[in-house]
């Protein structure tokens, strides 16, 4: 019986210790960026709106800068985006990961051979 074997690799950034960026926050910068919205980002991950603001709350607080900027609501209703921090560290996040899932492919053949 042929086994399937697969190298798994999970990456993100702790800042003193404590997670701070990875995977589900890149997801979810993402999604506000498509939807202009956190809640409207939260509902499309399946996500509470108040975990959802609390990430964002959390990258705006602990980052060197804020990651999303908010807008009241009104006539025009309220919203979210991206600040340019955001998207330039949204942006070198899916650059690295790019290249460490290209380098596990190129890489793992040899490996998973020997297990």
């Amino acid at each position: 019986m042929k086994k399937t074997k697969q190298l798994r690799n999970r990456c993100w950034i702790d800042i003193d210790g404590k997670k701070f960026f990875g995977p589900g926050r890149v997801q979810l910068l993402a999604l506000i960026e498509k939807n202009g919205s956190i809640a409207k980002a939260a509902k499309e991950m399946g996500m509470s709106y108040k975990k959802a603001w609390a990430m964002i709350d959390d990258l705006n607080e602990r980052g060197q800068q804020p990651y999303v900027t908010l807008h009241k609501g009104g006539t025009t209703g309220g919203g979210a985006e991206l600040t340019v921090n955001g998207k330039k560290v949204l942006t070198a996040f899916e650059t690295l990961i790019h290249h460490v899932e290209a380098t596990i492919e190129e890489h793992q053949a040899e490996l998973l051979k020997l297990i």
